[in-house]
């Protein structure tokens, strides 16, 4: 064989060779998200699929680990003053954005103050906040008025909403117009040519991205990625994502469907596991527009909720759910029995009675359902059945997730595609601590989705956030929780024990959080 022939050969061998790499099943690692993926900005919107996939493209300076305490991320070391109002920080060496340039004290200054004007917590600390500059390009200073003694808590915030660090140019875009442009800080680097919502979202490994040299731990320590590209599958069906995931067509559930629980547990090629603690479930009312601006009648749509009834129509098997009255995890630090005349079970003469007297017409309550969300589809016609036994008229509307979650953010009234009620999910980390929960609000328009106004309990917040005595605050957080029932803010459903889903053998490596990330997994 000539020397050419046999040069010719090697360059056909060693294309072959790359293009089986390239194509090789191994390197790329299919997930089912909890729901399809239409809003890319995780600062904008408070949806779990939004934060998961800002997760994936961006870092934090703070995180938290798998035994709740936080951690420096892309933060190298910081130091405090001794009255607690002067707090520097320095940034760790060589950490860069997706395109490649340097991150910068400016692109953490933009970051921050964005996330903070559309996160409850993050408000409270603007107007505490003196000034926010660079020292250097690698590092700044916070100065406030008076001691903000959560500052770590709320730069290492999990979820709803978690500060993410943006190039200054992205974080300059008004807080309440979403982003376009999605270059990114963290481990994957999402593709945008391949983004085909309800189809499948696509990111690859960022080889620019620098980890940390800790193991990893909850949000914290190093965010390792071992595959190529990762994509996220949308498929809606209950029964479609199980097949999907026996027959080896993706790899992971990130929600396993609880309808196919009992399925999935049994079969021998499949492994269940906790990546997350329990989550609650939660009603909420939009008090900006008739009827619910009206407090007694928002009272009887709380005394209509039957716990046990809706918790078992979603979740069927009582291995994977509890009732639970309390708007803080049952079993946590701030749980508390004081709910006034809250029960978590219906009751419908008093509700009647209520609605009789704030002179409720009968005009139909739009409540919002999402029908393609197979982890919350079966809460809301158990809800509208108990609604019109309590005495209210329900139009229940049909819609997909991506549809309810840009759909809520509309102040209108119902007849210019306004709405009255939804029911969504909370992790652990969004409902821990009266400052992190993003619905728990009574800062009327500036607040989350329903908008409920209600002085007193901002007040109770900030009182909550002004002292280090922790007896104090527990007896705060005691009173934030009577406050919400009276205003009617947010409605407990329920505990759920969420699963995650995943090819036995196949898959490994999947990290325990309080939400849920998607690196330092291994596909075998």
């Amino acid at each position: 064989m000539s020397l050419i022939k046999k040069m010719a050969l090697a360059a056909a061998m060693l294309l072959a060779t790359h293009a089986s790499f390239a194509q090789d099943p191994g390197k790329t690692l299919r997930i089912v998200p909890q729901a399809d993926l239409k809003i890319l900005d995780p600062i904008w919107t408070t949806a779990f699929v939004t934060r998961n996939h800002g997760y994936m493209i961006y870092d934090t300076l703070f995180g938290v680990d798998a035994d709740g305490k936080i951690q420096p991320q892309m933060i190298d070391h910081y130091t405090v003053s001794a009255d607690g109002k002067s707090w520097n920080f320095t940034l760790r060496r060589g950490l860069v954005f997706s395109d490649g340039k340097p991150v910068t004290s400016e692109d953490v200054i933009a970051s921050v103050r964005r996330w903070a004007q559309r996160d409850n917590l993050g408000q409270k600390m603007l107007l505490a906040l003196d000034k926010f500059e660079p020292v250097g390009a690698n590092g700044f200073r916070m100065s406030f008025n008076q001691p903000f003694g959560m500052l770590l808590e709320a730069l290492a915030k999990p979820s709803t909403n978690p500060p993410f660090i943006m190039p200054a140019r992205v974080a300059q875009t008004p807080a309440d117009r979403q982003i376009d442009d999605t270059t990114g800080s963290g481990p994957y680097v999402f593709k945008k040519d391949e983004y085909r919502p309800g189809e499948k979202v696509v990111y690859l490994k960022n080889r620019t991205y620098v980890p940390r040299s800790e193991a990893p731990s909850g949000t914290a320590g190093a965010k390792l990625v071992y595959v190529d590209r990762v994509e996220w599958v949308i498929l809606k069906d209950a029964q479609t994502q199980t097949n999907a995931l026996i027959n080896g067509e993706v790899d992971m559930i990130e929600w396993a469907p609880a309808e196919q629980y009992a399925a999935l547990k049994a079969n021998p090629k499949v492994s269940l596991q906790s990546q997350l603690p329990k989550g609650s479930v939660a009603l909420h009312l939009n008090h900006l527009i008739p009827p619910f601006n009206n407090p007694k009648i928002a009272q009887a749509a709380f005394m209509a909720i039957n716990q046990e009834a809706l918790m078992k129509a979603q979740l069927v098997n009582k291995d994977l759910y509890n009732t639970c009255t309390s708007i803080y995890p049952c079993g946590s630090t701030y749980a508390s029995d004081k709910t006034a005349y809250f029960t978590g079970k219906s009751q419908f003469a008093e509700a009647r009675k209520l609605l009789k007297e704030a002179g409720y017409d009968g005009t139909p309550v739009v409540l919002m359902w999402p029908t393609d969300f197979a982890q919350l589809n079966k809460y809301p016609p158990v809800l509208a059945a108990l609604l019109q036994q309590a005495g209210f008229k329900v139009d229940l509307q049909s819609m997909d997730w991506p549809t309810l979650v840009s759909r809520r953010a509309m102040k209108s009234p119902v007849a210019q595609g306004g709405w009255n009620a939804f029911i969504t999910a909370w992790g652990i980390a969004d409902t821990m601590n009266p400052l992190f929960f993003a619905s728990l609000t009574g800062s009327g328009e500036k607040g989350w989705f329903g908008w409920a106004t209600d002085a007193r309990l901002e007040q109770l917040k900030s009182e909550f956030l002004a002292t280090m005595d922790e007896g104090q605050r527990k007896q705060l957080a005691e009173q934030i929780q009577e406050q919400n029932f009276a205003g009617s803010i947010v409605g407990p459903i329920g505990e759920y024990k969420p699963l995650t889903a995943y090819r036995k053998g196949v898959v490994s490596g999947l990290v325990s959080a309080p939400v849920n990330v998607f690196w330092n997994l291994k596909k075998d």
